[in-house]
């Protein structure tokens, strides 16, 4: 049961988030808005039917990780990923194999959700 509370806190949390939401230059305060609560409703409806609680608490994770990420940067966005150096090679084999779990490694917690976008 307290994974449900977690998951509803976290949603509260958000929504809360996007209400008090203020931007850098305050013409956009509305868009972005919009964008935070958007954002948070698609996730959570796609993730409605998880039943795995490793899968569950790691996009619990992630949604905490991204507030943090918003609120640290002043930007609702996800932030763009740094891939180590030479990673976009295009190795064939063994080679490319570790380039690809490099980058699958070198990908932050917050930038999960959109792995399928």
């Amino acid at each position: 049961m307290s994974i449900r509370r977690d998951v509803l806190g976290l949603y509260r949390r958000v929504i809360g988030l996007s209400k008090s939401w203020t931007a850098k230059d305050p013409a956009d305060t509305a868009q972005e808005q919009n964008y935070i609560r958007d954002e948070a409703r698609k996730l959570f409806r796609k993730n409605k039917n998880e039943e795995r609680e490793k899968e569950i608490l790691d996009l619990i994770h992630e949604g905490e990780a991204r507030i943090e990420m918003a609120l640290h940067y002043r930007n609702p966005y996800p932030r763009p990923v740094n891939l180590p150096p030479k990673s976009y090679s295009k190795k064939e084999g063994k080679a490319g194999r570790a380039i690809e779990q490099k980058k699958k490694k070198s990908r932050p917690i917050y930038l999960k959700s959109i792995d399928d976008i």
